[in-house]
């Protein structure tokens, strides 16, 4: 999801790193509980890259959220799109999202789930090339995540651990999006008033994916944030 943005980041001069969590891309899926988190600090640890600023996107904005809660020396600054939350509980219509998605899958209806997502996630402005890309990428990872279902079993989560988000002190863009879920401007709105370096960016053409919906304006937003986060 991040092609967009990876070569013009990487042309600004910005070493750039992306993974695939557990059963996502080219990442099989996990055979034992484990937190995303973890795997992320062992990325870079693997790497070599002791401190970081982390752009992430929905439920990976909650992963980095955590990952900076925990180890906040690690992390120059945050660039949070549409962004989860530690402990946030969904309202009615994430709710609402999640029942019908479980539905399908109750149901053996994957396409329909891939066709829920696509049409939950993206903004009116996302044309087909957006659509048919988050389409093959949420299908991929239904058919990686059911297979390693039916072989393992249900793997669950390890238990989130106990954060506190005032550990947080790096420079944050929570954006949100103006045709997102409630859940994810609701958010943006208060990790602007929960961390005492974030600032909130309302995009009234977006809906979840601005990366995908409007490459462009989205890699010109994060670069500029990451010019401004260097001259600090």
């Amino acid at each position: 999801m991040w092609d967009p943005q990876w070569a013009p980041l990487a042309e600004a001069g910005h070493q750039v790193v992306r993974c695939d969590f557990r059963g996502h891309g080219d990442t099989p899926a996990a055979t034992a509980p484990h937190r995303d988190a973890d795997d992320v600090r062992a990325l870079l640890d693997a790497l070599g890259i002791g401190r970081a600023t982390l752009v992430a996107s929905s439920y990976g904005g909650r992963v980095a959220l955590e990952f900076a809660a925990r180890w906040p020396d690690r992390v120059a600054a945050m660039a949070l799109l549409c962004s989860g939350m530690p402990g946030h509980e969904p309202g009615p219509e994430l709710a609402a999202f999640d029942a019908r998605e479980e539905a399908l899958f109750e149901a053996g209806d994957l396409e329909a789930a891939v066709e829920l997502n696509v049409d939950t996630w993206l903004g009116p402005e996302a044309g087909e090339a957006a659509r048919e890309k988050v389409r093959r990428m949420q299908r991929h990872a239904f058919e990686v995540q059911t297979a390693a279902e039916e072989e393992w079993g249900e793997i669950g989560e390890l238990p989130e651990p106990a954060l506190d988000l005032s550990a947080v002190t790096a420079p944050v863009l929570a954006v949100s999006g103006a045709h997102d879920l409630a859940d994810f401007r609701t958010i943006a709105a208060r990790l602007a008033r929960l961390l005492p370096r974030a600032r909130h960016l309302e995009l009234p053409w977006a809906g979840h994916l601005p990366n995908l919906e409007r490459p462009e304006e989205t890699t010109a937003l994060l670069t500029d944030f990451l010019r401004e986060c260097a001259g600090a």
